[in-house]
């Protein structure tokens, strides 16, 4: 398949280039033959239920014969129950082993075909009792919620190419080296993109506990009616096929609008066809309200949609640091990457310092972070890995690391400078370059103007304007006064930006970001760019910011991230205890 013409096919183009890869001929996944009897069994239909304690089984066999289910765990008879096929059987499972990515308990399962009392065919499978869902946590925010509890996901946007096999790993254990290695950066998840793979896959998944957001692959769908048409019917085939592994936890029919279509039909139909799993309407771009999660892309991010009433929110794709290996390169001169790095070490600090942003975004609502990507493809230089898999290019127990902070509980937050979100704050600011020591602590800026933040124009996303700039650049000075340097915690802007902007603090470049936000993030700063940057007193906030299409705004602060431990030390030094003691926060 290619792009010339309307069915899906994922990533595949006759001109490979970026984003875009060579295009697949041939059986790409396991095929094989097997003898049945005349009457056998097609299909095992597997919902587990760990709110009643069962597991709903459908057998497709001709109808009206006899079916008998045994369930085991670690070998021993745990469940037995008996039907006919094509109805559900219930099949009860006491106090179940629920199958976790950190615990992936599964349970094997035998089922036998009865005809005139006798077994004319047998299968054996395996299932996980797990459940998936989108509730309100104990603030009253939406969270994806596995078996009721609420699971911070992070993973690789894992496309599922490699480079002697394009769409076929050469070998199982090169299938199962990448959902390893993706454990082993502290990762939970993987978002299988724009593609879906053998059942191979998906069973070392549901064995070493990984779970699976399933695209369905992507095309010129959307071009006729017979392009509609066949999509409904890949899509269900997909479905049908990968339906009974408990790693596979959404379906996200549509990714950044690529023949994206009759969005809310399409989900509504899923909804109703798989009500066990939760169902992104669109990863990025396009987003119309509805199926259950609200995702947003961001490069290199982090960011966050605001917090809705129904839907949870999660970062579809962010991160693509990049980082070119020569010898393991698929072409040695014209590498793409969204950001470029030199070494392992600035590539591993670029990495940590973004989880430590996505760790700040869960009190804002963030369930859930894709990284792109697993490992490079062709020119794409942005993996954890490189293409051949030989190189890990970041330090995996640094990332492990990054990774198992943010199952933490969430930081404390307070403000040290607070921006205009809620309240006004002035500034001083001119639209037209200043001298080069603008940003200097003792640069007599009287002669500026005064407004109040934000700057920039009506419209803009998350834009809270107070002052209007519409020219391409704008710079701004601001003082402000500490009564005490804080010696605990992270420093943190909280920012928004559209678009580029550098941030000082006393004179000092603390922070240059690229592209632009859609609403205020919380971004840590480097301890050793802020480390003896602050004092007691009078400190100097300065910011330039460049725009060069489209809405514009600019607004910047200053936030202490503290956890939670050090939060209740620091208090009980300030204000050592009279008796009871009650903390309240809003």
């Amino acid at each position: 398949p290619t792009d010339t013409g309307w069915q899906p096919r994922g990533k595949q183009v006759l001109n490979p280039k970026g984003i875009w890869y060579t295009a697949v001929t041939g059986i790409w996944q396991t095929v094989w033959l097997e003898v049945v009897p005349a009457q056998y069994i097609a299909s095992l239909n597997l919902v587990p239920d760990i709110d009643q304690e069962l597991l709903r089984v459908t057998v497709d066999a001709p109808a009206g014969l006899g079916v008998k289910i045994q369930a085991f765990f670690n070998g021993q008879t745990v469940a037995q129950s008996q039907g006919t096929s094509g109805s559900p059987i219930e099949l009860s499972i006491a106090n179940p082993k629920l199958w976790w990515p950190d615990e992936p308990n599964l349970y094997d399962l035998d089922v036998k075909l009865i005809k005139d009392g006798q077994a004319v065919d047998q299968v054996k499978s395996y299932f996980g009792m797990r459940k998936v869902s989108v509730e309100k946590d104990e603030h009253g925010i939406n969270r994806l919620m596995l078996n009721g509890k609420f699971v911070f996901q992070l993973g690789p946007l894992d496309q599922g190419w490699w480079p002697d096999g394009l769409y076929t790993p050469a070998t199982d254990e090169a299938m199962k080296y990448d959902i390893v290695m993706t454990k082993k950066f502290g990762m939970n998840m993987a978002r299988k993109h724009v593609k879906y793979e053998s059942d191979r896959w998906y069973y070392w998944c549901d064995k070493l506990g990984l779970l699976v957001w399933q695209d369905m692959p992507s095309g010129n769908v959307n071009r006729n009616e017979e392009g509609r048409a066949n999509f409904r019917r890949e899509l269900k085939a997909m479905i049908d096929a990968r339906f009974n592994h408990p790693s596979i936890i959404m379906w996200v029919p549509f990714n950044e609008g690529w023949g994206q279509h009759d969005t809310c039909d399409v989900v509504k139909w899923i909804k109703e066809y798989d009500p066990n799993r939760v169902v992104n309407e669109a990863s990025g771009w396009h987003d119309n309200g509805c199926g259950d999660i609200s995702d947003m892309h961001k490069y290199p991010g982090p960011g966050v949609r605001p917090i809705e009433e129904n839907r949870a929110c999660v970062l579809g794709e962010f991160g693509g640091l990049g980082m070119p290996v020569p010898g393991h390169l698929w072409r040695e001169q014209g590498s793409w990457g969204y950001v470029a790095y030199k070494d392992s070490q600035a590539l591993t600090d670029a990495y940590v310092q973004l989880l430590a942003g996505v760790r700040m975004l869960i009190p804002e609502g963030l369930c859930a972070a894709v990284y792109t990507q697993t490992s490079d493809v062709e020119i794409e230089v942005n993996g954890l890995m490189t293409y051949d898999r030989a190189v890990i290019k970041i330090d995996v127990e640094r990332a492990a690391e990054a990774a198992r902070k943010l199952h933490l509980p969430p930081p404390v937050v307070k403000p040290l400078v607070p921006t205009s979100e809620r309240d006004p704050q002035t500034w001083r600011f001119v639209l037209e370059q200043p001298s080069d020591d603008w940003f200097a602590p003792e640069f007599d800026d009287t002669t500026w103007k005064e407004g109040q933040g934000g700057f920039g124009t009506e419209g803009t996303p998350g834009a809270i304007v107070r002052t209007v700039w519409k020219t391409p650049d704008i710079w701004l000075r601001r003082s402000f006064e500490l009564s005490e340097v804080p010696s605990q915690g992270e420093l943190c802007l909280s920012i928004h930006h559209d678009e580029d902007a550098e941030v000082y603090i006393n004179g000092v470049l603390v922070a240059a970001t690229k592209g632009f936000l859609t609403n205020y993030t919380l971004l840590p700063l480097p301890k050793d760019k802020v480390r003896d940057v602050l004092k007691k007193g009078k400190n100097v906030l300065a910011v330039h910011c460049h725009q060069t299409g489209g809405g514009q705004y600019i607004d910047v602060g200053l936030k202490l991230s503290m956890e939670w431990h050090t939060f209740t030390e620091h208090l009980q030094r300030q204000y050592p205890p009279q008796g009871r003691v009650m903390i309240c926060f809003p």
